[in-house]
């Protein structure tokens, strides 16, 4: 199961951490992302990370957001700063991909997702 947290509404240039909790061990050591999604749009995936630690982030985010876990509490967290009006949507995680490994950002490729947290940037 994986659940999302930190979701709010903030102002343009503020930050917000959205935390995701892993519980079981179906998602020890599994790669993770972090995807959103606004309203009739396709899932975009903005972070992900692999077991040894690499990271891929898109380039809509890169230099604002940063992507971490704490292996031992099993929690996945995404730093968000310098936020925008454009950022604003659902915020959803990810674990456990599956074939073709292809993109560590593609939706399809994860098997797990948690419910999402809503994230609100006004101008």
């Amino acid at each position: 199961q994986l659940v999302e947290s930190g979701g709010d509404s903030v102002q343009a240039g503020g930050s917000l951490e959205l935390s995701c909790a892993a519980s079981g061990w179906t998602f020890r050591g599994s790669d993770m992302a972090w995807f959103r999604q606004a309203p009739v749009k396709e899932r975009e995936g903005i972070v992900g990370i692999v077991r040894i630690g690499n990271t891929v982030y898109a380039d809509s985010v890169k230099g604002r957001f940063t992507i971490s876990q704490d292996t031992r509490k099993g929690t996945l967290y995404l730093q968000m700063n310098s936020l925008k009006p454009e950022d604003t949507t659902m915020y959803y995680c990810a674990a456990v991909r599956r074939p073709p490994y292809r993109s560590l950002l593609s939706a399809s490729e994860y098997k797990y997702w948690g419910q999402g947290t809503q994230v609100t940037v006004s101008s």
